[in-house]
Formats: structure tokens, sequence, C-alpha cells
């Protein structure tokens, strides 16, 4: 028997191809993408527009790759953090965030990653996967405060550049008129700065980006993200400044305070230097202690000094708030380790 496919993550021409591969009508394929993407069904049957045979042959064929939360843990200041279950029978987590002004879901694109950051947990717990398109909008779609949400960032388990093609997918899927159809501007994605990567997203989309960056210098860098060996961070940043199409969004630089490492007058004259003529502003996050790590967080006094100093030398520049601390759900906290070895 023919496994049958997951036709969530299909885009508008994937679905066009599948309308003509079993001989079915144009105009169906967009009666499908509607019905998927629009009108939040869970069974073809559903498609009250598509005839009987459209939908049995739909349901031989395919599966709408739809699953809940199998778990959820709920911070004091309001967080949640969701965890779902993928095709491989991995997990991963999802976290959403309410503000007074605004809504956030941070977005996983692995299970796991590679890129092996000494300072993050999902580093620590390796690479098990990539997500399909399906499984990364499933955190959208089957959220259980989908109705709220109005701001998405690439900022959960795993590298989105180094799986360009399926987050790219999930992308359209989001920004087009037959998908979603959000704007791009409610969309950040975060990378620690693969090239190849940036290259695409900066011609095929129009979200926003944001750069991990955690130190100015190649030698310190390296020795918090092995990437910084293959895709230096000047080369990242020359790389943005010749590319027209970085202009054309929101750019930030992602920076964890660490204490008497990367807090210092030397790192703020690094970052001047560095960033000098490229449009964009600096977000400072709090470091949040994680098992095994020899780190501590720099101290609130000097966080905010390195702040006022960077804005006075012309470089945009926030601290961004700590949420979900207490249930692992902050920067570069998540983890799905657990349920691998009791699940």
């Amino acid at each position: 028997m023919t496994e049958k496919e997951n036709i969530l993550g299909a885009t508008i021409d994937e679905i066009r191809e599948i309308s003509k591969i079993h001989s079915l009508p144009g105009y169906t394929s967009g009666q499908i993408s509607d019905w998927l993407y629009q009108k939040k069904i869970t069974t073809f049957n559903d498609m009250s527009n598509l005839t009987k045979t459209t939908r049995q042959l739909l349901n031989e064929k395919f599966y709408i790759g739809l699953s809940g939360p199998t778990g959820v843990q709920i911070s004091q200041d309001g967080t949640r953090k969701y965890l779902f279950q993928v095709n491989n029978g991995e997990f991963v987590e999802a976290v959403y965030i309410p503000e007074p002004d605004r809504s956030t879901l941070c977005i996983s694109s692995q299970v796991g990653c590679k890129m092996g950051c000494v300072f993050c947990m999902t580093g620590k717990q390796g690479f098990l996967g990539n997500l399909s398109p399906g499984e990364i909008l499933n955190q959208i779609l089957s959220l259980p405060e989908r109705e709220h949400l109005n701001n998405y960032v690439f900022m959960g388990m795993g590298e989105p550049l180094a799986n360009t093609d399926n987050l790219l997918k999930s992308l359209e899927i989001m920004t087009s008129a037959y998908g979603f159809g959000m704007s791009p501007s409610r969309i950040t994605v975060s990378t620690i700065g693969i090239i190849p990567g940036l290259e695409k997203i900066l011609n095929l989309s129009r979200c926003h980006l944001a750069i991990s960056l955690h130190s100015p210098f190649d030698t310190e860098r390296s020795e918090l993200m092995p990437v910084e060996k293959i895709f230096p961070i000047k080369r990242v940043v020359e790389f943005l400044k010749m590319n027209v199409h970085a202009r054309q969004r929101r750019m930030s630089f992602e920076y964890i305070m660490f204490k008497g490492i990367n807090d210092t007058a030397r790192h703020i004259n690094g970052l001047t230097r560095l960033l000098n003529g490229l449009r964009c502003r600096i977000n400072l996050i709090r470091y949040h202690p994680i098992p095994g790590a020899p780190f501590e967080s720099s101290d609130e006094e000097t966080i905010q000094w390195f702040k006022t100093r960077l804005n006075e030398k012309g470089l945009l520049t926030t601290i961004r708030a700590s949420r979900g601390k207490d249930i692992f759900a902050a920067c570069g906290m998540l983890s799905t380790t657990k349920q691998r070895t009791t699940g």
C-alpha cells in the first residue's frame, strides 16, 4: 500500500500539480488551498464544494497533518510553551508570548540543532531532523491561541537557514493571498548567518531578519558559535551591506550579554566599527543559564550602560524582555531531550 502524503504545507503550485496528476478540474487547486489555509478544516470531507469523488481520492492519497500540542507549560508571566510531536516521533517546542500590544509565536524549524552554540540548550541536544512545511505551519494552525496571534518569529528550535527550502515554502504560504495572507512585516527569521540561506531569503522573501552576533571579534565569537569559522560575522555583515534586498526590511542583531566576556567598552567599539554603514538595530538579551554551561549574565547596570553607550554611538539598541524563564521558554532554553528519554 502506498503511504499517504501530508498535503498540509503544499504550495499552490504543488497543489496544482496534484490536481493535474489526478485529472481534477483546474479550479480545484484553489478550492483545496482555500479549505486548507483559510477555512480551518480538519478533514477532506469538510471540503463541501468538492465532488464526492474528489474528496474520496484525496482521502485515499493524502492526509491533513494537523496535530494539536501534546503538552503545555505556563509561566508566571503568562508565556505558554507548547510541545508538538512530529512525524519522525520526535518533539519540538513552540512558545506563545502574550503582550498588551501584540501576541507572538516563537516557531521551531528543526528538531534540535547542529550549529553547536555553546550557550544554547537546543544546540546541546544535537540535530534530529528538519521540519517539513506542514510541521512548521502546524505550530500556528494548531495553537489554541491562534486567533490572537499577530507576530511570528522563527527563533525556536533549530537554525531556520539550515532548512531553507522548507522555511521558504512555509513563508510563502504564510504571506500569500492563497495562504494565510499575512504581511511579511509580521514575521522575523532569526539566523546565525548562513550566507547561502541568507541570499535565498533576501531574494525570495520580504520578512524581517535577526542575526545572532554575540561578539564582534572572530576569536571570541568562534568560541561561542562554531559557525564563525565557516561564515565569519564580518563576511556576513559585508554581504548584508552589499545586498540591496537586505535594506528592504528591518534588520536586527541579537546580542546575548555574557558577564566578563562580551560586555566591555572594547566590545562597544568593535560593534560600532563592524556595523558602521548598515541600517540596523541591536537587541541586547540577558543570558539565561542552562545546565553545564559556564556562563553568567551581565548584571543589569552593565546591560543598561552597554545599551546607553551603543545608542550614543548611533546604533539603535534595545533590551529584550525575558519571558518564560521559569518554564525554560526563554532565549536559548528550548530542548526536547527529556521527551526522547521519557516519551
